[in-house]
């Protein structure tokens, strides 16, 4: 009986102790860590609306008429986490991809039409709704046509708007 006293007084301690310290947590003004949550972004553009999937972005892009931005990249390439600042710093084309059905992916494209000049990252392609892969719109490098740097995002925002006034004349 005595150790079952023992142990509830110990519990009743260890409780205290916690709840004491949990109160102290509030009164200092701490706030509990809170993780971040993965969004379809990925850093590229919190506030724009991303596609989770290929096909559901080219579903998207057939239905609203609007062009198919598709940024293959990988988490851990240099060049990509660079470009990827770079894009998300650059005002005109956060503003202007909202005009843009959005889909980032980080493993290579089952569309064969999509490898262009090859298996590289980062790699930014243009699709126009009628699922016409813009090989006419390049970035400004001739050996990996679809890669651009951090230095380079006034090309690709010439791009973007390139593919908008192709899609007003062409369709």
């Amino acid at each position: 009986m005595v150790k079952g006293h023992v142990s509830a007084i110990l519990l009743l301690a260890l409780s205290s102790l916690c709840l004491a310290k949990d109160a102290a947590g509030k009164q200092s003004g701490r706030k509990p860590e809170v993780k971040k949550v993965q969004t379809l972004s990925r850093g590229w553009g919190d506030s724009l609306d991303w596609s989770q999937t290929y096909e559901e972005a080219l579903s998207k892009a057939r239905t609203t008429n609007k062009p198919l931005l598709v940024i293959n990249h990988r988490e851990d390439c240099p060049h990509s986490q660079a470009l990827k600042k770079a894009f998300a710093e650059h005002k005109g084309i956060q503003k202007l991809a909202e005009k843009f059905i959005l889909l980032n992916v980080i493993h290579d494209p089952t569309d064969k039409n999509l490898l262009l000049d090859g298996q590289y990252v980062p790699k930014l392609v243009i699709v126009d709704p009628s699922m016409v892969v813009r090989a006419d719109l390049p970035g400004k490098y001739s050996n990996h046509r679809y890669t651009y740097e951090p230095t380079d995002m006034d090309v690709l925002f010439d791009n973007m708007k390139k593919s908008l006034v192709l899609l007003k004349t062409e369709l």
